[in-house]
């Protein structure tokens, strides 16, 4: 009887074994990162157009630029910053992970955010974020844009951000850890909101992340 149960237990290794090498393709979805899901629960597809909504209320709006410094000066490239105003979804962000060949969005995978359909200054073509250099005045790490769509390595690095899961139901966060170069040193951290000054709401690393959900972009 033991023979028997060590024969059928064999069997089913090797059957099991036999799958995974005839659908290869299947095995690395299995495998593969959860994807990352819009409000209507829909995957998100690479280069397509979203709205990134907050998810607590009354704590700003949608997602932009600002050229100017709270002093007033102008400054290029602009910095990424939230809307003080909820209803205010503003512009929309597509998506490219560092494989070029996926065509979704997946969690905790490398990817370049960029901003659609806005030219940022005559010194910049970019819309693409980046993590700027440590700022000495305020502490932080801001994200600007300026940066570097696909192209992974050392000179990219400041471009890769991902997305991960938050507290589930749909719910997600930015984090910059990039993992696309493995013998650079990086700073890691949530995408949370510092309150400037003037009031601005501008991206940077924080122990406190920014929350949000995707709404797909609708045109009329």
């Amino acid at each position: 009887m033991k023979e028997l149960t060590m024969l059928s237990l064999s069997f089913f290794f090797v059957s099991a074994l036999l799958a995974a090498a005839a659908n290869p393709l299947l095995s690395a979805a299995d495998s593969a990162p959860n994807p990352v899901l819009d409000i209507d629960g829909e995957k998100l597809r690479t280069g397509t157009n979203y709205y990134i909504v907050p998810v607590l209320r009354d704590h700003g709006g949608g997602l932009t630029v600002s050229a100017t410094t709270p002093n007033g000066t102008f400054v290029c490239p602009p910095r990424v910053v939230q809307t003080r105003k909820e209803v205010d979804h503003d512009r929309p962000l597509a998506f490219f992970p560092e494989n070029p060949k996926e065509d979704v969005v997946r969690v905790s995978t490398d990817l370049n955010i960029n901003f659609s359909a806005f030219m940022p200054c005559r010194w910049t073509s970019s819309t693409v974020w980046r993590l700027d250099k440590y700022d000495e005045s305020t502490g932080q790490y801001f994200v600007t844009i300026g940066g570097v769509k696909g192209n992974p390595g050392p000179e990219t690095i400041s471009s890769w951000f991902k997305i991960e899961e938050f507290c589930g139901s749909g719910f997600y966060k930015l984090v910059f850890c990039p993992t696309v170069c493995g013998s650079c040193k990086v700073k890691c951290g949530d995408v949370g909101i510092y309150i400037d000054q003037k009031g601005r709401r501008r991206l940077a690393l924080s122990d406190k992340p920014f929350a949000f959900e995707f709404n797909k972009t609708v045109y009329f």
